[in-house]
């Protein structure tokens, strides 16, 4: 079985449930699906030069130490092909990336820069009821990659976030190609993100680390395992192998 090699960026902390989670479900990846990910733990503050993985996944932990450092790495992944998850403050800078290197906006995360001011200019705002702790159902854009991925237009997640998008913005990101596919099942507001024609650019403001006991990956991380493996397989495939 041939190992991927797949850089987990975050600020890794035996505090954030979700971190503790990545042993068990590289394990359960390798057990159930078969595809054995060699994870790199890569702090935001040193996440530069990611180009040479093969996948790419920002997992929760924000405030990270370096915003910039999860941006670059959303935008590594995004700029070079390689399968990108971000879940949960991966999610969210998977967001600011887009907005600032697609979209051209000056925008901001509240959580990272309170001070900035009333919120004018923030692309990640605070929720209006904090989903910490709780689980909460998401409605899946029919034909989307995430319905795709669940095999249903309805799904019910874990959550430990208090941050999301900013409203206001969500047209000019959809108007620069970014798709919207999960919204909250009470109130509409986003919880899924896509990037149709890459091979997988998906982040979600759930947290699929969280699904269960970590003995079953989440449909989600078996299907951006699946994606690295693809990718893996068609970089080192033969022209003369190809052909056949």
């Amino acid at each position: 079985m041939t190992s991927l090699r797949i850089a987990v960026v975050g600020d890794r902390s035996p505090g954030v449930r979700a971190h503790t989670r990545v042993p068990l479900l590289l394990e359960a990846l390798r057990e159930r699906d078969g595809v054995a990910l060699d994870a790199y733990w890569i702090p935001t503050t040193d996440a530069r030069d990611l180009d040479a993985f093969d996948g790419i996944w920002v997992v929760p932990g924000s405030p990270y130490l370096s915003e910039s450092g999860a941006v670059e790495a959303a935008r590594t992944a995004r700029e070079h092909g390689i399968p990108f998850l971000g879940t949960c403050g991966g999610f969210q800078h998977m967001l600011l990336e887009y907005a600032r290197n697609v979209c051209g906006l000056d925008v901001a995360h509240a959580e990272n820069t309170p001070e900035a001011g009333d919120g004018a200019d923030f692309l990640l705002m605070p929720l209006r009821c904090s989903l910490a702790g709780h689980e909460a159902m998401v409605r899946l854009a029919p034909g989307s990659l995430i319905e795709q991925i669940m095999g249903t237009p309805v799904t019910v997640e874990s959550y430990n976030c208090s941050y999301g998008l900013n409203e206001r913005y969500e047209r000019v990101l959809t108007e620069h190609g970014l798709v919207f596919s999960g919204h909250a099942g009470d109130d509409g507001t986003v919880r899924v993100a896509e990037l149709p024609g890459h091979p997988f650019f998906l982040g979600t403001l759930f947290q699929p680390e969280l699904a269960g006991d970590g003995s079953r990956p989440h449909p989600v991380l078996s299907a951006f395992a699946a994606a690295v493996a693809a990718r893996a397989s068609s970089a080192t495939r033969t022209p003369a192998a190809a052909s056949h």
